[in-house]
Order: C-alpha cells, then sequence, then structure tokens
C-alpha cells in the first residue's frame, strides 16, 4: 500500500510540474531538472504511448482494384453487404491495438459519410439504400468498446470541380469540420502529402498541380480550426504544422535513428505506417496469400515503436466489408508475441544503484519501479553517470528497453549497456558515436536484415534494442555517454522476444499460377535487357532512357492469361519508374487487344509489387508498355509476372 501511494503522490507531483507548479517539490530535498528544449503536449505524451493502432482503407478502390483512384468512379459500386463496425473494432483491440483511422476521404474525393459538401459521397450508394455512414458506423463501435477512433481526410480530391481552385478550401474546409463536430472525439485527423496530378475534376480530365500545399490548403487556418472542434486530436501532417509526421518509409520503420522529436522550437513526433499486406492499402483480389508474416510485422514494431516512434497498420476490409482471413491471421498471430513481449519485465523490482542521484525523488529505483513517470537524474556535475541493476536472480533476455521522462523534453543522445558474464563486464549495447547513424535501406526488404544489434543513440519515449543473441545475467550497467543536459531516466526493463508458435495460412508469397519463362524469347526497346525483369533477381532490371517504351514477350506456348505483376526498381531511386502502363496480349503477334492499362499509385513512398488481374484470356504474346514515369524520360522493371488461369 505505502508503494502504491508514493508512486501516486509522484505522478500527482509530476502533473503540477507540468503544469508550471514547482512548489510541491518541497515535499522532497530538491526540485527536478529544469525542463529542456521544446516539450511535448499531454497530448502528444499520451498519444506517443498508445505505440500502435490500425489504420483502415475502405472506400470505391475497394471494389476497382486501384490503390489511387481516379475520380470518375460510380458510387454506385460501394455496396458491402457484410461490413460490421464492431467486428472490426473488436479484432483489433484483441490484438492489442489501441485505436483506428478510418479513411473517410481517399483521394478519388468519394466521401464515406453524408456529406454537405458534396454529392460525391455515400448517400448516392444502393448500401442501405443510401442511408448508410461508414464513418457512424466505425465511430460509434470504437466508442462502445472504449477504443480511440481517428480519420483520414486527403486533401486532394479527383472529383471536385474545384480542386486547384479557391473554391476548393470551402469544400475541404466544410469536410474538416462535420468529421470533428458530428463523430465524438477524434484521437488523430491524417493529412497525407499528395498535392495534386491527373483527375476527373468534374468532367475537365486534366492534370492539376497546386504548388505549396502549405499556402493552397493555408493549412496554419486548418491548424486553428481543428484546435478550436477539438483541441485534444492529434494533427499529422499539415506541412509540418502539426503534431506529428511521417517516420520516411511506407515499410513500417522510422528510417533513420537517432530519432529527435523536436523540429526548430517545437515538439513532433513520428509516426510509421503500413498495410499488412504486400499488395497495398486498399483490399485486392488474391492478396490473401501476400500477408506479411508474423515475423516480420515484429520486426517492423521493432524498428518503429523500438525506434521510438508509432506505429499505424492498415488492414483493408474485402467488396462485402470483412477483413481478409488472412490479413486478421497475421494480425492475431503479431499480437500474441507482442503481448508475450511486453509481459514479463526481469528488471522489474531489481536493486539499482548510481554514481549519483539529483535528489532523493530522483533515486536509481526509479528505473525498475514500473511507474512510467517516476525518473532517476544523476547530479548536474557527473557526465558520464552508470546505474549497476542487480536482478533477484539471473534471467536470460535479448531485448532491452529504455525511456526518458519526455514530459521534460529530450535529452540522451547515446548509451551504453554492459552486462556481467564469465566475472567480467560485456558491452551488450555499443554507445552511438557522434555524427553517424543507423539509417535502414529506403525501399526493398534488405532493411529486415538490419533490425538486431543496434547502437544506442536516442531514447526519448522509449528506445528498443533487440539483441541477435540472449544474454544470461543477474547484473547490468546502464551508461549515459552523451546527453544535452541531465538525464532523466524513467525505465530499464529486460524482455524476452517470444517465437511465432503458430503461422497463418498464406503467409509466404504466392507462387501459385505464375508462369514460368523457361524458353521465353524477347523484343521491343532493349530486348536484350528484357529477360532481366523475368530472373527472379530484383538487382537486375530491364531499363532504356525512353519513355514511352515497351517490352515483348514470346511465351512460345498458348496460355490463359489471368493478370500479371509489376515490381518497381528496389534501389532506392524513383528514376523511370512506370506511373501509368498499357498491357496488351496476342496470340498471333500481329494482332494486339488491351487487357488492362491505368495507374500505378503511389509507387514513390511505396514501391511494392503491383499486381493487376484482367479478364482470363488466351494469349502466346504480350506487351508491356510504361506510357509515363517518375522522374524523367527513362523505363524500367525490376521484376515482371504473367499469371496464367
Amino acid at each position: 500500500m505505502g508503494s502504491m501511494f508514493g508512486r501516486h503522490i509522484i505522478k500527482a507531483i509530476s502533473a503540477l510540474v507540468v503544469c508550471g507548479t514547482a512548489s510541491a517539490w518541497w515535499i522532497f530535498d530538491s526540485e527536478p531538472p529544469k525542463p529542456y528544449g521544446p516539450l511535448p503536449t499531454e497530448q502528444q505524451v499520451k498519444w506517443l504511448r498508445m505505440e500502435w493502432y490500425a489504420f483502415v482503407h475502405f472506400g470505391l478502390n475497394t471494389y476497382t482494384d486501384r490503390e489511387w483512384g481516379y475520380g470518375d468512379e460510380s458510387p454506385g459500386l460501394f455496396n458491402p453487404s457484410e461490413f460490421n463496425a464492431e467486428e472490426i473494432v473488436k479484432t483489433f483491440k484483441d490484438a492489442g491495438m489501441n485505436g483506428m483511422i478510418y479513411t473517410a476521404k481517399h483521394h478519388d474525393g468519394f466521401c464515406t459519410w453524408p456529406t454537405e459538401s458534396t454529392e460525391h459521397n455515400i448517400t448516392k450508394t444502393p448500401w442501405k439504400e443510401g442511408k448508410g455512414d461508414v464513418v457512424r458506423e466505425f465511430a460509434d463501435a470504437c466508442q462502445k468498446h472504449d477504443f480511440s477512433f481517428g480519420t483520414y481526410l486527403s486533401p486532394w480530391d479527383r472529383n471536385c470541380a474545384e480542386y486547384g481552385r479557391a473554391g476548393y478550401l470551402d469544400v475541404y474546409y466544410k469536410q474538416i469540420q462535420e468529421l470533428l463536430t458530428n463523430y465524438g472525439p477524434i484521437f488523430e485527423i491524417w493529412f497525407d502529402g499528395a498535392m495534386g496530378g491527373d483527375g476527373y475534376y468534374g468532367g475537365a480530365r486534366q492534370g492539376r498541380n497546386i504548388g505549396n500545399a502549405d499556402n493552397y490548403y493555408n493549412y496554419a487556418h486548418v491548424v486553428k480550426m481543428i484546435r478550436g472542434l477539438q483541441p485534444d486530436c492529434i494533427i499529422w501532417g499539415a506541412a509540418g504544422r502539426g503534431d506529428a509526421t511521417w517516420a520516411g518509409s511506407e515499410q513500417g520503420y522510422a528510417r533513420s535513428y537517432p530519432l529527435w522529436n523536436v523540429r526548430g522550437d517545437k515538439w513532433l513526433s513520428w509516426e510509421a505506417d503500413t498495410p499488412i499486406n504486400h499488395r497495398g492499402w486498399f483490399w485486392h483480389p488474391g492478396q490473401g496469400s501476400h500477408v506479411k508474416s508474423p515475423e516480420d510485422l515484429m520486426k517492423i514494431y521493432m524498428s518503429s515503436v523500438g525506434r521510438g516512434a508509432n506505429l499505424i497498420l492498415n488492414l483493408a476490409p474485402n467488396r462485402n466489408g470483412k477483413l481478409d482471413p488472412a490479413d486478421v491471421a497475421a494480425l492475431q498471430v503479431f499480437g500474441k508475441m507482442r503481448k508475450e513481449l511486453l509481459a514479463n519485465d526481469y528488471a522489474l523490482d531489481a536493486k539499482a544503484a548510481a554514481s549519483s542521484e539529483y535528489g532523493y525523488s530522483n533515486s536509481a529505483d526509479k528505473l525498475t519501479d514500473d511507474d512510467i513517470e517516476s525518473f532517476w537524474s544523476p547530479a548536474e556535475d557527473d557526465k558520464n553517470p552508470t546505474v549497476e541493476i542487480t536482478l533477484e536472480t539471473p534471467a536470460t533476455f535479448d531485448v532491452i528497453r529504455l525511456r526518458e521522462q519526455i514530459r521534460l523534453g529530450q535529452r540522451v543522445e547515446a548509451f551504453q549497456v554492459d552486462a556481467w558474464v564469465d566475472g567480467a563486464w560485456k558491452t551488450i549495447v555499443a554507445p552511438g558515436q557522434p555524427g553517424q547513424s543507423e539509417d535502414l535501406p529506403p525501399r526493398g526488404k534488405e532493411w529486415l536484415k538490419h533490425v538486431q544489434d543496434g547502437r544506442g543513440y536516442t531514447i526519448g519515449n522509449q528506445v528498443m534494442r533487440w539483441l541477435s543473441s540472449p544474454v544470461t545475467t543477474d547484473k547490468l550497467r546502464l551508461t549515459i555517454t552523451r546527453s544535452k543536459a541531465v538525464p532523466c531516466i524513467s525505465e530499464f526493463s529486460l524482455l524476452s522476444m517470444p517465437k511465432a508458435d503458430a503461422r497463418q495460412e498464406g503467409t509466404a508469397a504466392a507462387e501459385e499460377g505464375v508462369l514460368k519463362p523457361a524458353g521465353w524469347t524477347y523484343g521491343g526497346f532493349a530486348a536484350e535487357k528484357a529477360a532481366l525483369a523475368f530472373d527472379n533477381n530484383p538487382d537486375t532490371k530491364w531499363e532504356i532512357e525512353r519513355c514511352p517504351s515497351h517490352f515483348r514477350v514470346d511465351m512460345k506456348h498458348e496460355h490463359t492469361v489471368s493478370g500479371f505483376a509489376y515490381l518497381p526498381r528496389q534501389d532506392g531511386r524513383t528514376h523511370g519508374m512506370t506511373s501509368r502502363y498499357r498491357f496488351e496480349t496476342s496470340t498471333d503477334g500481329n494482332n494486339w487487344t488491351i487487357a488492362a492499362e491505368g495507374e500505378f499509385g503511389n509507387l514513390r513512398a511505396n514501391p511494392v509489387e503491383q499486381i493487376i488481374s484482367i479478364t482470363p484470356q488466351k494469349a502466346r504474346y504480350i506487351r508491356f508498355f510504361s506510357t509515363a514515369a517518375l522522374d524523367g524520360k527513362a523505363s524500367s522493371v525490376a521484376e515482371f509476372r504473367i499469371y496464367g488461369k
């Protein structure tokens, strides 16, 4: 009882300090260290402690097999006959998630609530005879299950005739107002960075570019409006004017470590995002065999939350409104692994002795007391402070977690952890070096090889260092090797990474139905390089410095072709990535049929394999055209696959 009472006292005093009331510190023998640098708001602190939550992409793109709708899609397509928001929310919560963000409007401009801002909305659909409201159903389900609800509202609108002009701002501000007024508390609102391009635009069918997004959308006004409507809402994006920003990868990791939650004179937190399925953000036919494994999801978690960012993990309902069973299975196994990881802290209540202490209220035992608000601080003149942690019995662990008391600012630049092994100190987390960083590759899957055995740089809200080999010991030493101000460390934890005890069906990428390229011949532009697109090696590619361009394939025998897959270059560059394509088939090599044409959206941020289904048709020959490309007059394909029925 006494220990619990003491913890509540510390929490209450911490709250007083945050509010600027330092007089309560007379209870102890000294005041806490002074705040350093930009400080997080109370909302940012709570948001960071959520750690991870769901993204839900669900709209007209679900029915068109697209990632970015053009804006001319008929609302009549939307009819999710089995949609059950409560079932989806319960799935997320059971997995250990703390909230969800729903894409109320994507780039195609279709609004999934009965808005007064545009006719392109849910009331024009056959679902519930035009009386449905997806936003309402998700918001109500979240409120019922004590689950945080947020929303994504695309700034780009490829449907609206006024987009790119001043008149669009009235439309967009109206949509923001409706979402933040009519659906209860919103914990986060998302504004991504899409800034225009080709679109329907009320029938104009043209390209429109807004130039500077901050100026066009007037994000200063948007932020002020949101603060007035929902002051506790975290604002993501808004040209850096919000509370949180992108961690630099749609593959789910914080791209660079050390990670500082500081931009200029404000605290700006980081968020990593990724879909659970390799097919993309929206549901696509056949995606069940492309789900990320629980092991890869854990690596994503350790490379985002474990680096001090939050993680938003996307699961997309299908055309019936149900989550894909393979996605759910992967989520459940990973969720169980995460709960097991955090369930047992071997350092809890361990004895701790420091080289120095700032005061009684900042003693070393605060590191292991299971209270995130209490913290240890060394004396100001202790330039390389250390803490020795002694466990009651030896423990075997492979994850070390540290937290700073971020209410007083982010301070630590580098740290070291040693373990007492075989009668001597052994460094298990080496300190980060000045001027260096632990950067992960921006594209491809190579980053999965670099998750473990990282150095100790920043801590912030939390950092987890995953060791490649377990360590068994009963004594450890933490050393703060560099800090911008007196360190304020609130937690030191020792955890053990669980193994996936069950693999969900369909975690491996599907090879079933892929036609084998043995004996095929190639023509078209740079024909001598075309075979590199079929060699099962993403490091090689078909590439030519011209666009439009194409290659031709003679499969030697007639097949029933049902689709193809395009993998963009994976070397970190975007030069020559195909943004628009055309796929043609032929039985004789002379007469050609256009089987599919369209757009590969979002490749710049998410250069994953694009799988396109077509009406099954007989073909011996195919042609793939790159009709438009990112960054220059070039065309490239890292890997290309043809699917047979």
